[in-house]
């Protein structure tokens, strides 16, 4: 019979009770899923659920956040690199700090990675109204800055009454430990309700463990996936996000060998297998390898496992050019297991690829020596662009061709935005599990830094080296502080090109004079930004929060901040002055991006004949 005490809270000691008896289980394995909670304090969330974190004597962490946005990265880079079995909730008060959630919840989202935020909320009594920070709307007086969060939301609600609570919070982990529905869940709070007390059921309160399960395959799945797999003559993998999520590295690895298919990697896919894997052939697709890109041109049946099948990963769906290519899909989503018109197999991706792999029996493709071949080509090119040499400095490349030669195969690079993400996914190569982490679902600016204390905070024993370009370290680099204040060493790297390369490359691409993407002064004469640059020394703001700060500016200068950064305790910056241009080139694929239909500039227009072009070859669905 159900216990029928009760026990008087207020709605944030409630909740706070609640989230300390979340547990999930995987594979046997059982842990507490709620391991702290991120805050800025504001008057919207400091007494009534600030009240509660106070008061708190368990084992979850409170931490002091620095921006919303930052923390809330902190808190999916945690999760990442979790393979989202634990998570760090975010707490922020009312209006602009819960509209700071906003970026963050839509990396979070995309990306398929579970985000508990907690906003203040005007008051739901609507006394005293409106209260500071309150948004009004002359059409619907019910509407708060919070409900911007409901399209970036896989769950969104609002406890207006504290025993309202209870279904919220019981509906927020249903999403949030669903690894078909997990993203951003956002629990709007307001002020009057955070303190309002009810008389809980104490069952309430009781441990609850969230089983993840193993979604099994059917045998229709199976033997149609099967049978299109024993007719394919040039099949090919693409290893996506969800092998790391459903831990099925291994089986992909065994898969690929029994049957002589070879694999490409998505950016959330990569550091599943290590890159000198036999069958590894790198990126597929806008930022995909030599080997990689050849291969899927030619592939009659494309293997998708645990990918959401992005513009980048498809080449805006012309990387896949034989027209009689087909796709098989992998997924524990439907959603995504549907696209590129697949046949779907929605299942776990581990099972899925053991139960294929019985079926196909001997079957193996009838690949002979073109997938070494290639393999070998492109690893001389990746050694070649790696050891780029210029005059008067360092290139992008070159400088990860450095950082590898000097890192330990336990390192943790961390990536996300301008075009550090498309070198590192073609030239980095991971040697260990999870040690590549890029958020590029939403490519969000500002992630990499943050994102980096997170996952330090989930691997506290691996140095974790954040890559960010200057754009996006002056976007949002708030919680490098935290790190110092909570003895978390990171180390960032900056790479300054003096502004938005990677936005001025693609400027130049399609005809486009450079315009508003370098870091230069005004021109008095012109009126435009094409004076001097400015001079930043990254290091100094380093220094300014009490890390260590590091300048290089060519290949030996770098090397000897690597290794002096790597013997620090606390976190270090290293301002890394970098050639303008010199990231890497593309191998054999095409995006399609917005190119004037009309322009006066003859350049732009021979650019969009080129669209038009790649348009047309392009699959529609």
């Amino acid at each position: 019979m159900m216990d029928t005490g009760t026990v008087r809270l207020t709605t944030g000691q409630a909740l706070m009770r609640f989230l300390d008896n979340q547990y999930i289980e995987f594979d046997g394995n059982e842990n507490k899923f709620v391991k702290g909670v991120f805050t800025v304090f504001g008057h919207g969330i400091v007494v009534g659920f600030g009240e509660a974190l106070e008061a708190y004597k368990g084992d979850i962490i409170t931490y002091q956040g620095k921006n919303e946005q930052g923390m809330a990265h902190v808190a999916i880079g945690y999760a990442k690199q979790k393979n989202r079995r634990e998570i760090i909730a975010c707490a922020s008060s009312i209006g602009p700090g819960a509209l700071n959630f906003a970026a963050a919840a839509g990396t979070a989202t995309v990306n398929r990675i579970p985000l508990l935020l907690f906003c203040g909320d005007a008051y739901a009594s609507r006394q005293p109204d409106p209260v500071l920070q309150q948004l009004e709307q002359s059409h619907d007086y019910g509407i708060t800055a919070n409900d911007a969060l409901k399209p970036l939301s896989k769950y969104w609600d609002r406890v207006s009454r504290p025993e309202q609570l209870m279904t919220a919070m019981i509906n927020a982990f249903r999403v949030l430990t669903d690894p078909a529905e997990t993203g951003a869940v956002t629990i709007c709070l307001p002020q009057d309700a955070e303190g309002e007390a009810y008389d809980y059921p104490v069952s309430f309160f009781d441990k609850r463990v969230h089983h993840v399960a193993r979604r099994i395959p059917t045998e229709g799945e199976l033997s149609r996936g099967a049978e299109m797999i024993k007719a394919a003559e040039k099949p090919l993998l693409i290893c996506g996000g969800g092998v790391l999520y459903s831990e099925a590295g291994e089986a992909l690895q065994n898969f690929a060998l029994s049957h002589n298919i070879p694999f490409t990697e998505t950016q959330a896919g990569k550091g599943a297998i290590a890159w000198n894997h036999p069958l590894n052939l790198g990126g597929v697709g806008v930022s995909g390898t030599l080997a990689g890109n050849r291969t899927a041109s030619e592939a009659d049946l494309v293997i998708c496992v645990g990918t959401r099948l992005s513009d980048f990963t498809t080449s805006s769906k012309w990387q896949f050019r034989n027209p009689q290519a087909q796709f098989l899909s992998i997924n524990v989503s439907a959603f995504d297991a549907c696209k590129m018109n697949s046949k779907q197999i929605v299942a776990d991706a581990k099972l899925t690829l053991e139960a294929l792999d019985k079926l196909l029996g001997d079957y193996k493709a009838p690949y002979g020596e073109e997938i070494a071949a290639r393999k070998k080509e492109w690893d001389a090119e990746a050694d070649r662009v790696l050891a780029d040499e210029r005059k008067g400095g360092i290139s992008q490349t070159r400088a990860l061709g450095e950082m590898q030669k000097l890192g330990l195969p336990s390192d943790v690079i961390v990536a996300s935005s301008g075009s550090l993400p498309d070198d590192v996914r073609k030239f980095w190569r991971s040697k260990t599990y999870k040690s590549y982490h890029c958020e590029y679902g939403f490519s969000c600016m500002g992630y990499e830094v943050n994102a980096a204390l997170g996952v330090k905070i989930a691997e506290p024993d691996r140095e974790i080296f954040a890559l960010a370009g200057d754009g996006a370290f002056q976007m949002l680099h708030t919680e490098f502080l935290t790190s110092i204040q909570e003895n978390k060493k990171i180390n960032v790297i900056v790479f300054d090109n003096q502004g938005f390369g990677c936005i001025e490359n693609l400027q130049n691409s399609q005809g486009i004079n450079t315009f508003c993407t370098k870091t230069n002064f005004r021109d008095k004469a012109t009126g435009r930004l094409v004076g001097a640059a400015v001079p930043v020394d990254y290091a100094k703001i380093a220094e300014a929060y009490g890390a260590k700060g590091y300048r290089a500016s060519n290949p030996e200068e770098l090397r000897n901040a690597l290794s002096e950064a790597r013997k620090e305790s606390v976190s270090t910056l290293i301002d890394l002055k970098i050639l303008p241009k010199s990231m890497g080139g593309h191998y054999e694929n095409w995006w399609r991006v917005g190119t004037p239909e009309v322009s006066d500039n003859p350049k732009v227009a021979a650019a969009r004949r080129e669209l038009e072009k790649g348009i047309k070859e392009a699959r529609k669905y």
